[in-house]
C-alpha cells in the first residue's frame, strides 16, 4: 500500500525526461549511458502498472503460515519471530517495533501467548490493523487437562498472586493458548485473518475468501484424517514434556498428560517427576512425547527410568531453517505428529 506514492513519482520524472528530451535525444543517450554505465535503453510503450500490496507481519510460524494461505500474492507477510526461535522466548527490539508501526496488518494468535502486543499497539498508532486470529474461540485453563492435583494447585495460585510483568513471555496468565493444534480451531483462526485482511483491504475481500476457503478445505481434510486415525485407538492417554496438546486431545477424545506446564522452559519438581513415573508405569506407557526448539533431557530421563522410548510431537510453534528446506508446513508437521500419536497409542 505504501509504495503507491513512490510509483506515482516515478510515473512524473519519466514523464518529465521525455518531455525534455524530445529535442534532443543524442544528447539525452549520452547521459543517460555515462549516469547509468550503459547505453540508453530503447523507449518502451509498456504502460507502468501501480501494485498495490498490504505489508502484513505476523508474530510466529502459524499466524505466518495462515496469513500467508488467505493473503495470496496481495500482500508481504513477514514473520517476527526467526526461523528455529521459541516465541516464548522471543521480544521485539526497537527495529521490530518501527516496521510493526509501518505495517498495515499485524496478525497474532492472542489468548495471552505474545504478552508484547499491547505494547506495540499502544505505541503503533491507528494506521495499524490489528487481527487476533483466537478472537471469538473459547480458551481453556492451562491447567484443564492437568491430572495432577499439585501441579494444578499450584498453576492457580500462580494465577492468582498474578505474575511480573518482566516474565510474561514464559507465563500465559493461566490460559492455554495453542488452538492452532487443533486442526478445527485452526479454520476458526483463518476465518477470522480473513476478516481482518478483508477489513483492511476492501477491495481484495473476494480474493480472501476465495484463499482463505481453499486452505480451509485442506484443513477440514486434516481434521478428517485425525477424527479417522485416532477414534479407535487402543488408549486415549498420551505423556507430553509440554502441556500444548490440550485443545487436540480435547478434540479428537483424548487425555493429555503433561510433565511440565505451558511454557516449554518449565521444569517439573521432583514430585512431578515422580508422579509421571508411577503413571507410565500403572498405564504402561511406551512413548514420553518431547517437542523440537528445545530439550529433550526430561522427557528421556523419564522415558529411560520406565524403560520407555521418547519421540517428537511438534507443537508447531517455530520451524527451523532446516524443516523449512525440507518443505515443511503447518500441514506436513500436523501429520507427522499424527503418525507418532496414533503410533504412541496403538502399543
Amino acid at each position: 500500500m505504501r509504495v503507491l506514492s513512490r510509483s506515482l513519482a516515478v510515473l512524473s520524472l519519466s514523464v518529465m525526461l521525455v518531455a525534455s528530451g524530445c529535442g534532443s535525444k543524442a544528447n539525452t543517450a549520452d547521459n543517460t549511458a555515462e549516469n547509468n554505465g550503459s547505453a540508453a535503453a530503447p523507449e518502451s510503450t509498456e504502460k507502468t502498472q501501480v501494485t498495490e500490496k498490504l505489508d502484513i507481519k505476523t508474530s510466529f510460524y502459524p499466524m505466518y503460515e495462515f496469513t500467508k494461505h488467505v493473503a495470496g500474492d496481495l500482500a508481504d507477510v513477514e514473520n517476527l519471530v526467526p526461523p528455529g526461535m521459541e516465541p516464548h522466548d522471543w521480544e521485539p527490539t526497537a527495529k521490530d517495533m518501527a516496521a510493526i508501526s509501518e505495517a498495515d496488518v499485524l496478525v497474532y494468535n492472542g489468548a495471552g501467548l505474545e504478552g508484547w502486543v499491547e505494547q506495540v499497539l499502544d505505541s503503533a498508532g491507528k494506521g495499524l490493523k490489528s487481527v487476533e486470529a483466537s478472537k471469538g474461540i473459547e480458551i481453556m485453563e492451562g491447567s484443564e487437562e492437568h491430572e495432577h492435583g499439585e501441579e494444578a494447585e499450584h498453576a492457580h495460585t500462580e494465577e492468582e498472586q498474578g505474575h511480573d510483568e518482566s516474565d510474561h513471555d514464559h507465563d500465559h496468565g493461566g490460559l492455554d493458548p495453542h488452538v492452532w493444534l487443533s486442526p478445527k480451531l485452526a479454520i476458526q483462526e483463518v476465518h477470522n485473518i480473513e476478516k481482518g485482511l478483508s477489513e483492511a483491504a476492501p477491495e481484495y475481500a473476494d480474493q480472501f475468501k476465495s484463499n482463505a476457503d481453499a486452505y480451509i478445505t485442506k484443513l477440514e481434510a486434516l481434521d478428517k484424517e485425525y477424527a479417522d486415525a485416532l477414534k479407535d485407538t487402543k488408549r486415549k492417554d498420551f505423556i507430553t514434556q509440554h502441556a500444548a496438546f490440550g485443545y487436540l486431545a480435547k478434540q479428537y477424545g483424548l487425555t493429555q498428560v503433561p510433565i511440565a506446564g505451558l511454557s516449554p522452559e518449565q521444569e517439573p519438581s521432583a514430585a512431578q517427576m515422580a508422579e509421571i513415573v508411577k503413571f507410565s508405569q500403572e498405564h504402561n506407557v511406551k512413548t514420553i512425547f518431547f517437542e523440537t526448539l528445545v530439550s529433550s533431557k526430561i522427557a528421556d530421563t523419564i522415558a529411560k527410568e520406565i524403560g520407555a522410548k521418547s519421540d517428537v510431537l511438534n507443537p508447531i510453534e517455530g520451524l527451523t531453517e532446516e524443516e523449512m528446506a525440507d518443505g515443511l508446513d503447518y500441514i506436513a508437521v500436523m501429520q507427522q505428529n499424527l503418525k507418532a500419536l496414533k503410533t504412541a497409542l496403538n502399543e
